[in-house]
């Protein structure tokens, strides 16, 4: 005999940055399983300390860390705590990024800028992800950033039977917000059997958030609208997408997103929106004055989705299979 031979059985650890760690522990209680102790803490100069108070040597990790506010923070612990199972002997990394940061910019619109999207993708390989599970990218050329295997999830399933459970079908139109989300939106239809309809618009390139609406194509006078977008971020776009659906005769305009980012102004836009309701997953978590003051915000649970998928790559299963039937 010139080796020696183990009959151990896999081992799964979950572990969680403290962005989110709601969803996270969501995620754990749909896996049976718990979230691993770890000890984190800023020092005074603002660095960032983590370590774990279990052993992760030859153990399946995944770590679960969303990209919200102050997000240049939580990427960084992120990017720490791939590292300190590196350095820990773990036999794999999957990192789970229910949001991904800086997917808005995943190409160059004019010369001199950076290909922000591709960087954070290099720095979680070079850190030492094995794996990368997301939700909704912004766009899917994101997942050849990454050298190596991206599971890419969709709330599509979850938000849209929850809309097909609340309107009329048969008075119901599906709306892209823009040309870029066409796509998206025919997904929709065919799950919902609607037609489609697309706000065309122009944005200020030199301004942030800056969209101007020109027109509605598509029938959507007297219609149920639902306006369908990965992301919310200031609520400017939607929001006018919103006004140009009402003016053209919508009878009414629900909007749903993977992504409620929620910054800026996107508080009062929302309030003062005539939009009825705003449907979220939780991928990000809802800003606490608008769970508090705003009724007509709706937030979904993406757990067990995701606790789904990582059950599938723990037990190499097929994650596509979840998303078969669209």
């Amino acid at each position: 005999m010139t080796g020696i031979k183990t009959t151990g059985e896999k081992k799964m650890m979950f572990f969680s940055g403290r962005a989110h760690p709601e969803l996270a522990e969501e995620v754990a209680e749909q896996l049976g399983v718990g979230v691993v102790p770890t000890k984190a803490f800023d020092f005074a100069n603002g660095e960032i300390y983590v370590r774990y108070q279990e052993s992760a040597r030859g153990a399946d990790c995944f770590l679960i860390q969303s990209h919200t506010a102050p997000i240049n923070k939580w990427i960084m612990e992120q990017l720490i705590m791939i590292d300190a199972l590196k350095r820990a002997s773990a036999r794999s990394i999957t990192v789970i990024v229910p949001f991904y940061g800086y997917a808005r910019q995943d190409k160059k619109h004019r010369g001199r800028e950076p290909i922000s999207a591709r960087l954070i993708a290099d720095l979680m390989k070079t850190a030492g992800a094995d794996r990368i599970l997301t939700v909704d990218l912004h766009t899917d050329q994101i997942q050849g950033f990454f050298d190596g295997p991206v599971d890419h999830l969709f709330a599509l399933p979850l938000l849209a039977d929850y809309v097909g459970r609340k309107v009329d079908r048969s008075k119901l139109t599906v709306v892209s917000p823009d040309a870029g989300r066409v796509r998206v939106a025919d997904r929709w239809c065919d799950r919902l059997g609607a037609p489609l309809a697309i706000v065309h618009k122009r944005r200020d390139k030199d301004v942030a958030n800056q969209v101007t609406v020109h027109e509605v194509v598509g029938e959507v006078e007297g219609r149920v609208c639902v306006l369908v977008d990965d992301m919310i971020d200031t609520g400017g776009t939607i929001c006018a997408a919103a006004d140009a659906l009402f003016a053209h005769g919508a009878e009414d305009v629900i909007v749903t997103a993977t992504h409620g980012v929620l910054s800026g102004p996107a508080a009062d836009r929302l309030k003062n929106s005539r939009v009825s309701e705003f449907v979220f997953t939780n991928t990000l978590p809802t800003p606490a004055e608008l769970g508090r003051d705003l009724d007509k915000i709706t937030v979904l649970s993406i757990a067990p989705t995701i606790a789904s998928a990582v059950r599938e790559v723990f037990e190499d299963g097929s994650v596509t299979s979840l998303f078969d039937e669209q």
